[in-house]
C-alpha cells in the first residue's frame, strides 16, 4: 500500500472518519441518464440524497500517492467539497444547517469508470486511499458562502476540469438537513457534496490537484500498483 493514511488531526480540526459522499448530486448527471432514470434499475429519478459511504481505508491526505489498479488504464478524478460537521446535527432544518457546520476542505474523489451510479461497485470506488482529504479545515466563518465557489481540477499542472458549488441539486444546508434526517451527523464528520458531472481521466505517472477557491489545493499522484 502507497497512499500514506490520512492524520485525523486535520488543523485546526480533528476528523472523526467518517465521510459520506453525496452521488448524483449535479443536475448534468442526472441529465446524462436521459430516459435511463425512468428504466429498471432507477425507475424514476432519486426524490432523497444517493449516497456512499467512504470507508476509512479510503482516505489519505495531502500529496497522497494513489494507486492504479493493475490491467486498468487510468481512474476518472473527481473533486469535491468536504463539509466538516461541528456539532451534533440531527433532524436540523435546511434554516440552520450551517450553524453545525465547523469548516470545509477538499476531497479528491477517484474511482474506476462507472458504467452506472446504481449501487456502484465496491471494488471501484472503495479501493485504498482513493479519497484523499486535506490539506486543511478552513472555518466555516472564512467562507462567505460554500455555495458559489469555484472549482479547478488539474492534471500535471493543466487545468482540465472547471465547475463548482453553485447550482447543485441539493446546497450545502440542504444536503445537511436532508442526511440528518435519517443519519445523525457528529462532530468531525465529513459530508462530501459530490463531484461534478465529466470527471477527467488520470493515468498512472500523472500529478492531480484540486483547487476550490477560498478553502485550499490538495495534491495526489497516481502510481501504478504495487507488484503483490
Amino acid at each position: 500500500m502507497s497512499c500514506p493514511p490520512l492524520s485525523f488531526d486535520v488543523p485546526p480540526y480533528r476528523l472523526s472518519g467518517t465521510v459520506v459522499g453525496a452521488l448524483l448530486n449535479d443536475p448534468a448527471q442526472l441529465a446524462a441518464l436521459g430516459e435511463a432514470v425512468h428504466a429498471p434499475p432507477h425507475k424514476a429519478p432519486p426524490r432523497a440524497p444517493v449516497l456512499e459511504v467512504k470507508p476509512r481505508h479510503t482516505l489519505a491526505g495531502d500529496g497522497a500517492a494513489v494507486e492504479l489498479p493493475a490491467g486498468e488504464a487510468a481512474l476518472e478524478a473527481g473533486a469535491s467539497l468536504g463539509i466538516v460537521i461541528g456539532t451534533t446535527a440531527c433532524r436540523v432544518g435546511a434554516a440552520r444547517a450551517l450553524d453545525h457546520v465547523a469548516g470545509y476542505l477538499v476531497a479528491l474523489d477517484f474511482s474506476l469508470p462507472l458504467a452506472s451510479h446504481y449501487r456502484p461497485s465496491v471494488r471501484l470506488k472503495a479501493r485504498d486511499g482513493f479519497c484523499p482529504l486535506g490539506p486543511a479545515v478552513v472555518p466555516a466563518a472564512a467562507v462567505a458562502d460554500p455555495d458559489a465557489l469555484h472549482i479547478e481540477l488539474s492534471v500535471d499542472g493543466v487545468v482540465v476540469h472547471r465547475h463548482g458549488t453553485a447550482g447543485r441539486v441539493r446546497s450545502v444546508a440542504a444536503l445537511i438537513a436532508d442526511v440528518s434526517k435519517f443519519m445523525t451527523l457528529h462532530p468531525g464528520d465529513v459530508l462530501l457534496l459530490g463531484r461534478a458531472h465529466g470527471a477527467p481521466l488520470a493515468r498512472a505517472g500523472q500529478a492531480v490537484a484540486a483547487r476550490i477557491e477560498g478553502v485550499g489545493t490538495l495534491h495526489a499522484r497516481l502510481v501504478a500498483e504495487a507488484n503483490a
